[in-house]
């Protein structure tokens, strides 16, 4: 007999040097936004309170009202150090190419 699926979602955060992942237990109707504040990440890491969360479920961004299925993985994006358009424009300026060291071409 087939096992029931696990009624569980994720929610991460990642920063360069620390990542956090929190499994939590699926509710009916339960939101990104509700998962997030269940998660614990929001006192965990004080300056996502900050700025407006930017959340994803496995690297597509969503609102934080969508409803999560069983095995959903919630992301908590950090900002952007740069435009990645704005960066390229100036390394292009410069002669030069996005990626390791810059390098020429």
């Amino acid at each position: 007999m087939a096992q029931p699926e696990p009624r569980e979602v994720q929610v991460a955060h990642a920063l360069p040097d620390r990542q956090r992942i929190v499994t939590l237990p699926l509710r009916d109707g339960m939101t990104v936004m509700e998962a997030v504040v269940e998660s614990g990440l929001l006192e965990e890491f004080p300056q996502l309170a900050a700025r407006p969360l930017a959340l994803g479920i496995f690297g597509q961004v969503v609102e934080s009202s969508r409803l999560l299925e069983p095995g959903d993985r919630v992301e908590i994006y950090r900002p952007l150090k740069a435009d990645p358009r704005e960066m390229r424009r100036r390394l292009a300026a410069q002669g030069r190419t996005m990626g390791r060291g810059g390098s020429r071409r």
